[in-house]
């Protein structure tokens, strides 16, 4: 399993290198793990579950990358396919995601980045939908200081495969009985040919046990972003940059006559965190820039944010993440 890779990039622990070709475009996946071979070695790869690891120095220094490859069903490494870990919702059969063991890195006390994943290419087709990653998860085994995430990242394969996004939700407090998870992340034409993969990921050392269960996963479009209006109403939005984006990003905007706006950001959960903007601007081209501070000036927590830009007749908004 392990197989020391020259590193193309190295950005902290958000990396996940040269993944596999995807589909031509974004289809919708939904998985119960009650049909796969729970004893069958290769039951997740045949789903299409692939796995990548990173490792680290304890400083965070980064040290390789290896694979992707398709994922294993065997207890070690990655992931497996578990039974009785759920209820009457959840069935028989469960994900568990955790370190990749077969790693002796974990003995020379460096952290290894576990990564297990599906993966598609974002088509044009795709482009003004937000796509939504749903789930039922509860904590497993994991004890401090593992650490472990769910997330939705897209790569640019033009660009080396930069991350463009990198969009997390916690997983390592979570309860230990099960409940309901969604991360979301809209698309805009300049994710069009880029490789969306969506998944979990533990970070392990000293073989310290790093597992949580999934189970019940949908990944489907859910709702359209706001378009950019036409020029009746007179208003554009541009996609903020850089995005993902620390400490600070740009966000350019244009009105055609003389307009009060309110521009301002919001968390996931839809709660104003910073008002970047608010007052009457005359026509032409404006831009804010955002230093990643909420308006009592605290440094606001990584994530997915929207910013939204309002006028008396208009209102759009777009996606951004921020990354600490």
């Amino acid at each position: 399993m392990k197989n020391r890779a020259q590193a193309v990039f190295a950005l902290a622990v958000l990396l996940s290198l040269a993944p596999a070709a995807g589909q031509a475009a974004l289809a919708p996946y939904s998985q119960d793990f009650e049909l796969l071979d729970q004893t069958g070695p290769t039951a997740l790869a045949d789903d299409g579950w692939l796995v990548y690891g990173n490792v680290f120095t304890p400083g965070l220094v980064y040290l390789y990358g290896y694979g992707p490859f398709p994922a294993p069903n065997d207890g070690f490494a990655f992931c497996q396919i578990d039974l009785l870990q759920g209820g009457v919702e959840q069935g028989l059969q469960q994900l568990v995601v955790f370190s990749d063991y077969n790693n002796a890195d974990h003995a020379n006390g460096n952290l290894v980045e576990s990564n297990t994943f599906h993966e598609q290419t974002v088509g044009a087709a795709d482009v003004g939908g937000v796509w939504s990653f749903e789930f039922q998860a509860k904590l497993g085994n994991l004890v401090a200081p593992s650490t472990a995430v769910a997330f939705i990242k897209t790569l640019n394969p033009a660009a080396g495969w930069a991350l463009t996004n990198f969009i997390t939700l916690d997983m390592t407090s979570i309860p230990d009985t099960w409940g309901g998870y969604t991360i979301s992340i809209p698309i805009d034409a300049s994710l069009e040919g880029q490789i969306l993969q969506f998944g979990f990921a533990n970070t392990a050392t000293l073989y310290a046990s790093a597992g949580v269960f999934y189970d019940n996963i949908v990944f489907h479009r859910t709702g359209d972003v706001s378009s950019v209006p036409d020029a009746a109403a007179g208003l554009t939005l541009g996609q903020n940059y850089p995005n993902p984006f620390n400490p600070t990003t740009r966000i350019d905007f244009a009105l055609e006559r003389t307009e009060r706006v309110d521009l301002a950001v919001f968390d996931a959960a839809g709660r104003r965190v910073a008002t970047l903007r608010r007052g009457e601007l005359g026509a032409g081209d404006h831009h804010v820039i955002w230093a990643g501070l909420r308006d009592d000036g605290a440094p606001a927590a990584s994530g997915q944010y929207w910013y939204v830009l309002a006028t008396s007749t208009a209102r759009v908004s777009r996606g951004m993440v921020l990354l600490k």
